[in-house]
């Protein structure tokens, strides 16, 4: 049977390398990029009639990997809204889950406790990999996925208490699943150390599971036990633990946070070069000065703006902000948080330099962050990746057109180890975006959050023409549970 071909011609054709990008053409057929080259519609490859190929005219555009989102807490939302809009909206074609310690495999409960309440309370349905690979194989998901598995979840699903560090039996327990995850194709693991959940858990207990990880030739992820005053110690903790199992380390969202730490980046930054004299280390960032997680009083501090993004006892407050409410209550700002807890919010607690030095610096990826179960979600959960170009290239001139890309594409493949994709190659998966560089930008505000951005024409993912400009509605579903097993380097 002859495969269908995709001709992309004439773009400015953007490779995901960080090398120049160039005019020319990219022909796919079934879920593969077949070649790149000039006039291929005159000159097609031997043995291919391009006669009822579809030909797309990409003049004046850019043609790019599709992009791969660094840090995501989509494990639940590709299975609940398999069409996913706020993703593919901005030209992502693979997310990264499990991240912050939280997956939704391996644990089965009825209802999950705080921080697994990021992904959804009642979600956690799948005692293994091979459970989650079959959900996410029924749902069809528009995208594709490339799980991590979480420490904290580990946890739950091995311990009863989890304010101390666990027993021999518990470690054992853990690692056995996390070898089941492994065995079954999960790109590594990640920690969320700075949740009172995980945060008992000793270095040790999570160097001796980054040992297991490192047997099946996965990565080590972690949102670091301080992003505030001990951070310096953290990161340092983060890089003996990857580096005593031998595992690469990707440090999480990586920030200096709270007025006190404003402008430390310029003490990080060097030390995850020294650190990358000795191990293989990456970071990822969103574009924005503020964070989002769970309601916490501890996070409150009187001088950064909050904004609550949902409350349980009072979902009212939804989109508001936390200094408003407390002086509507005539309580305090802590106190207003607890009343209003179970419940999330942004937390403004970057600054905008230290934002761009770690987006500028050569090992760092982008990850959006976004939480999908926020009933008022931070506008990192539909306008990040558009943002970078908008914000970062074109109005600031950060980096280059090519290394903004590779940022968000082949960068990112290479270090989580994902076979085939971020680069267009010949042989490749057939994930790619088309956008004009000059339209781009994220509309999505903390204001209004659900919005789509401008600029995206088209993104394929495994070939299929999967979005395009304004949310058109394409039934075509084409993404997939990716497999560590797949690689080789």
């Amino acid at each position: 049977m002859t495969l269908p071909h995709t001709l992309l011609e004439g773009g400015l054709l953007v490779d995901g390398s960080g090398q120049p990008g160039w005019q020319g053409d990219l022909l796919m057929a079934g879920d593969r990029i077949v070649c790149l080259g000039e006039r291929l519609r005159a000159h097609p490859p031997q043995g291919i009639d391009l006669a009822a190929a579809e030909v797309v005219d990409c003049r004046g555009k850019v043609v790019a990997p599709g992009f791969i989102d660094a840090h995501t807490h989509d494990d639940a939302a590709v299975l609940r809204m398999p069409e996913y809009l706020p993703k593919l909206s901005q030209g992502i074609t693979t997310v990264v889950t499990g991240n912050c310690g939280i997956s939704l495999a391996p644990y089965r409960v009825a209802q999950a406790k705080s921080p697994l309440t990021l992904l959804g309370a009642d979600s956690f349905r799948y005692a293994d990999m091979a459970a989650y690979r079959d959900a996410v194989v029924a749902a069809r998901p528009s995208l594709n996925v490339a799980p991590l598995i979480g420490h904290t979840t580990l946890r739950f699903a091995a311990m009863e208490d989890l304010d101390r560090p666990a027993s021999e039996q518990e470690q054992a327990r853990m690692a056995a699943l996390l070898d089941g995850c492994m065995a079954e194709g999960a790109f590594g693991l990640s920690s969320g150390l700075f949740y009172e959940e995980a945060y008992a858990a000793p270095a040790d207990e999570v160097t001796a599971l980054a040992r297991v990880v490192a047997r099946h030739g996965g990565v080590y992820a972690t949102h670091l036990r301080s992003e505030m005053a001990t951070i310096l110690e953290a990161m340092v903790e983060a890089g003996d633990c990857a580096f005593e199992a031998g595992v690469p380390l990707v440090i999480s969202h990586h920030k200096c946070a709270g007025p006190a730490n404003w402008g430390r980046t310029e003490e990080t930054l060097p030390l995850v070069d020294r650190l990358g004299e000795r191990q293989p280390i990456a970071m990822d960032v969103y574009p924005y000065v503020a964070g989002s997680t769970v309601l916490r009083e501890d996070l409150v501090d009187g001088v950064i703006d909050v904004l609550i993004t949902w409350s349980e006892p009072h979902p009212e407050a939804g989109g508001r902000m936390l200094a408003d409410i407390a002086a509507e209550w005539g309580v305090d700002q802590q106190s207003a948080a607890r009343r209003l807890k179970p419940g999330g919010a942004c937390y403004f607690q970057m600054h905008e330099d230290d934002v761009e030095r770690v987006m500028a610096h050569p090992r760092t990826m982008i990850g959006s962050d976004g939480l999908p179960h926020d009933r008022h979600p931070h506008p990192r959960l539909w306008g990040a990746f558009p943002r970078v170009l908008a914000r970062y290239w074109r109005g600031r001139g950060l980096f280059t057109l090519e290394q903004a890309i590779h940022k968000m594409t082949g960068l990112t493949a290479r270090n989580f180890r994902i076979p085939d994709r971020g680069m267009l190659r010949a042989g490749h998966h057939a994930d790619v975006v088309v956008f004009d560089a000059e339209r781009i930008r994220d509309l999505a505000t903390y204001a209004q959050p659900e919005q789509l951005s401008e600029g995206i024409e088209a993104v394929y993912v495994n070939g299929q023409c999967t979005y395009r400009e304004g949310g058109a509605a394409l039934t075509a579903r084409a993404g997939r549970l990716l497999s560590r097993k797949d690689f080789s380097a």
